[in-house]
């Protein structure tokens, strides 16, 4: 049996040691907003935070998770999806499919902790999630909006 903090609860599932986090999020806990997108820690789909920083949980084995490690998904991001970067994406119309989205909230919100005023060049250094239908000047505008913003909203 395993135990993890995932959106600040402690859950308890049967896994190999060496399965990806990923499947573990998915499969055993069911919060499917975490995406399978490349499965080799390319595209940044399945984004997710350990501890404040961003991880792409494809390529993180359960054995290498810590006790007492918080692990958040996109749906323990903030309470009603009102993060400064889920206000800012729905406000610009960021995503077009969609299906990336989730991790590069993610990805944005952990940018964002660590650096509250990224420059242009930080943000593209640093989101190198990738996204099929090309929205990336609209997720830079949203991190950009976002940030203007604040981490209060």
């Amino acid at each position: 049996m395993a135990r993890l903090n995932v959106n600040g609860v402690v859950r308890e599932f049967d896994a190999e040691p060496d399965t990806p986090l990923l499947w573990v999020i998915r499969e055993q806990i069911g919060l499917t907003g975490t995406k399978y997108g490349c499965g080799i820690a390319q595209c940044g789909a399945c984004t997710v935070h350990i501890d404040g920083a961003a991880v792409r949980a494809c390529s993180v084995p359960l054995s290498s998770v810590e006790p007492g490690q918080k692990i958040v998904t996109i749906e323990g991001l903030a309470p009603g999806a009102d993060h400064p970067v889920q206000k800012a994406w729905a406000e610009l119309d960021v995503p077009q499919c969609g299906f990336c989205q989730p991790g590069m909230i993610m990805a944005s919100a952990a940018l964002l902790a660590q650096n509250p005023r990224p420059s242009e060049d930080q943000i593209r250094a640093e989101i190198t999630n990738i996204c099929r239908c090309g929205t990336y000047n609209r997720v830079l505008a949203g991190i950009k909006l976002a940030a203007e913003r604040g981490q209060s909203g």
